[in-house]
């Protein structure tokens, strides 16, 4: 099997869109635009997003045989990622229902489908694509005895990132094989809910308490501030240059996704995270998930 710079294994999602001038309030009912169907799912979305970069990309994901299954495989294909570890059936396709308001900020509701039935004996079907694999990126729109297969079967040349969304407390090992853990403010705050630093305004407090928990080193997603990277040696803020915008759908995913193909192929995590801010700001600057995934030439930098 050949190689890959990134193999994500997660989610696969149809995401069903409206635009709405405001989020309804509990028991609230709003009028919306026209419903919108995208391909999605943080595990898809890292993997378009990687794959779109330039990277040798493969998924390893589970969808149903229907026609959302259908186009998620068609845009993946597309854009270029290898979907010889996508299993087809056993439930249908994984939807989220997304709400997006003028300023860009989405509320999010999963109904998993058939994401909730890749279970650890896929994982272990599938040892030969965790072998190929220099990066293994995951969620947690998986079930979480999948994703801690999934750790403890990559071998120990593999490097795995891991974005703790939607939020659950991980397994120690788990835990301690992230490298890095990718958090956003309300998942970094739930994984220390027992701990003084939930309660801290600083990331880096919280960034420092997911160290002392085991993670080999922590990003923490800022949105438009950027990103703060943390590891042994200590932490640094990286900024993000300001930009208006349009819908925050998947900025996140292209994020991680950019951030796992650097590692990928070498950079330092500091560099990666660096790349992953540009690809993040590119991304919220259109509408959808995947289609505002940028090529590398987008953010490529004058000199690199």
């Amino acid at each position: 099997m050949e190689g890959y710079d990134l193999l994500v294994v997660g989610s696969a999602n149809a995401d069903l869109v409206i635009g709405v001038q405001r989020r309804p309030a509990a028991g609230e009912t709003v009028l919306g635009s026209d419903l919108v169907t995208h391909p999605g799912g943080k595990g898809g979305n890292q993997a378009v997003a990687a794959a779109r970069l330039g990277a040798r990309t493969a998924l390893l994901a589970r969808i149903g045989d229907d026609a959302h299954g259908r186009l998620l495989l068609d845009t993946q294909r597309a854009a270029g990622v290898d979907t010889v570890g996508v299993l087809v059936g056993g439930a249908p396709t994984g939807v989220a229902l997304i709400t997006v308001d003028p300023s860009g900020d989405n509320s999010i509701v999963v109904s998993p489908g058939a994401n909730a039935r890749l279970t650890p004996g896929d994982i272990h079907a599938a040892s030969a694509l965790l072998a190929a694999a220099t990066v293994v990126s995951l969620q947690l729109e998986i079930p979480l005895e999948t994703v801690a297969a999934t750790v403890r079967a990559v071998g120990p040349g593999t490097r795995v990132v891991l974005n703790p969304s939607p939020p659950a407390l991980l397994p120690s090992d788990v835990l301690a094989a992230c490298d890095p853990l990718v958090a956003n403010e309300h998942e970094a705050r739930y994984l220390l809910a027992d701990h003084p630093a939930s309660e801290d305004a600083d990331p880096a407090a919280w960034a420092t308490a997911l160290l002392a928990r085991g993670s080999r080193s922590v990003v923490i997603t800022l949105g438009a501030a950027g990103a703060l990277v943390a590891d042994r040696r200590g932490h640094v803020h990286i900024p993000s240059e300001p930009v208006d915008a349009v819908d925050t759908t998947g900025a996140g995913d292209a994020f991680t996704g950019a951030l796992a193909w650097r590692l990928g192929v070498g950079d330092d995590l500091e560099s990666a995270v660096r790349f992953a801010v540009r690809v993040g700001a590119v991304a919220v600057t259109r509408p959808g998930a995947q289609q505002s995934f940028p090529t590398a030439a987008e953010v490529t930098a004058p000199g690199e």
